[in-house]
């Protein structure tokens, strides 16, 4: 029997939400270590060097890019569940320099959801893959108790043009492009802790894609570029600092948090994300006199988040006034150094 659209939370349906869903890393490191990396002279980026996704050189002036993202719901309004996740997919491709050029659904779904639901599930999602450029041409759906969706992405960008997370440089500074909170908006909200205000803000920001940042940072030459998701942003710069073989220092009083992000932290929420993140990252990390919010701020899995950016510090200012000039979010929040790991003060 068909349940009732105005009856049905899809949050409700699954055990958690968005990013925080991901495998943990740790354990993905593990798994991934026993594999023996693809070589070949036009594969730009695989399991040899793992980034946000796949480039493949066809020729001089062509490469594809190739992503694939899906996740339980996180919100219970079917078309901002499609909008979240196709933002989410798509950022892949704009955290490696590209452009998108055509997805495909990647949908599971309990056969008593109505139709009604599904249909605004992949309506929010096409609109948000016309607006990134790209095409929503096809997909595969299967049956599953829980609802889970996302999209596979192919995009292009020039072989000279790929940005990676293993390139940042010492002296680089290091920027965000979203403000950090969104797994513990969603978790305060769930749990009463957190106000209708505050799940649209976090919405908003889930389903901005990082197309505008990611077009004023192209003829930036920037060196390292990754994007802020389910690992949190200590688990990315941990990820940014080890494969650049560098040191990363974050400045915590300038973590920028969405409205109501830090306060439900103080109330003792985590997500179910944070454990598994401090496991992958926290033994990476040296920690001076950072207020506990601001550390669970850092572990928070987040969800379509922005991208984390080492650019030269004389590029910084540019950059600055590139993204104020259109009225786009940017936040120094650190640097790059010589040595290994990541310090937080």
């Amino acid at each position: 029997m068909d349940l009732d659209a105005t009856n049905v939370k899809l949050t409700d349906l699954a055990s958690c939400g968005g990013c925080a869903a991901k495998y943990s890393a740790a354990r993905l490191e593990q798994l991934l270590a026993g594999f023996v990396p693809v070589e070949a002279e036009n594969l730009l980026v695989g399991l040899g060097t793992p980034d946000d996704a796949a480039v493949y050189r066809l020729d001089d002036e062509r490469a594809i890019i190739f992503t694939l993202d899906f996740f339980p719901p996180i919100v219970d309004d079917p078309g901002d569940y499609g909008s979240i996740a196709a933002t989410n997919a798509l950022n892949d491709v704009f955290a490696m320099g590209g452009t998108p050029l055509l997805a495909l659904s990647i949908a599971a779904f309990p056969e008593e959801l109505p139709m009604e639901m599904l249909g605004q599930i992949f309506g929010g999602a096409d609109e948000v893959v016309r607006r990134s450029g790209a095409m929503l041409v096809g997909g595969h759906t299967i049956r599953d108790a829980e609802p889970k969706y996302g999209l596979a992405v192919v995009g292009t960008v020039h072989p000279q043009g790929v940005w990676t997370k293993s390139t940042a440089q010492p002296g680089d500074a290091l920027y965000v492009t979203k403000p950090l909170g969104t797994g513990l908006i969603m978790t305060g909200y769930k749990r009463g802790q957190a106000g209708t205000q505050q799940l649209e803000r976090a919405v908003g920001w889930m389903k901005t894609l990082n197309k505008d940042a990611a077009d004023v940072l192209r003829p930036m030459k920037v060196n390292a570029v990754t994007d802020v998701t389910g690992f949190g942003l200590f688990g990315h710069t941990h990820e940014m600092a080890e494969r650049s073989g560098v040191r990363i220092r974050l400045e915590s009083e300038r973590f920028p948090a969405i409205d109501g992000a830090l306060e439900i932290a103080r109330r003792g929420i985590r997500t179910s994300g944070d454990p598994r993140n401090r496991d992958f990252a926290g033994r990476h990390l040296t920690l001076k006199g950072v207020p506990d919010t601001l550390v669970v701020l850092g572990y928070d899995p987040q969800t379509a988040g922005g991208l984390l950016v080492s650019v030269p510090p004389q590029r910084g200012p540019v950059l600055e006034a590139e993204f104020a000039a259109r009225h786009l979010f940017l936040r120094r929040i650190g640097a790059v150094e010589e040595g290994s790991g990541v310090y937080v003060d």
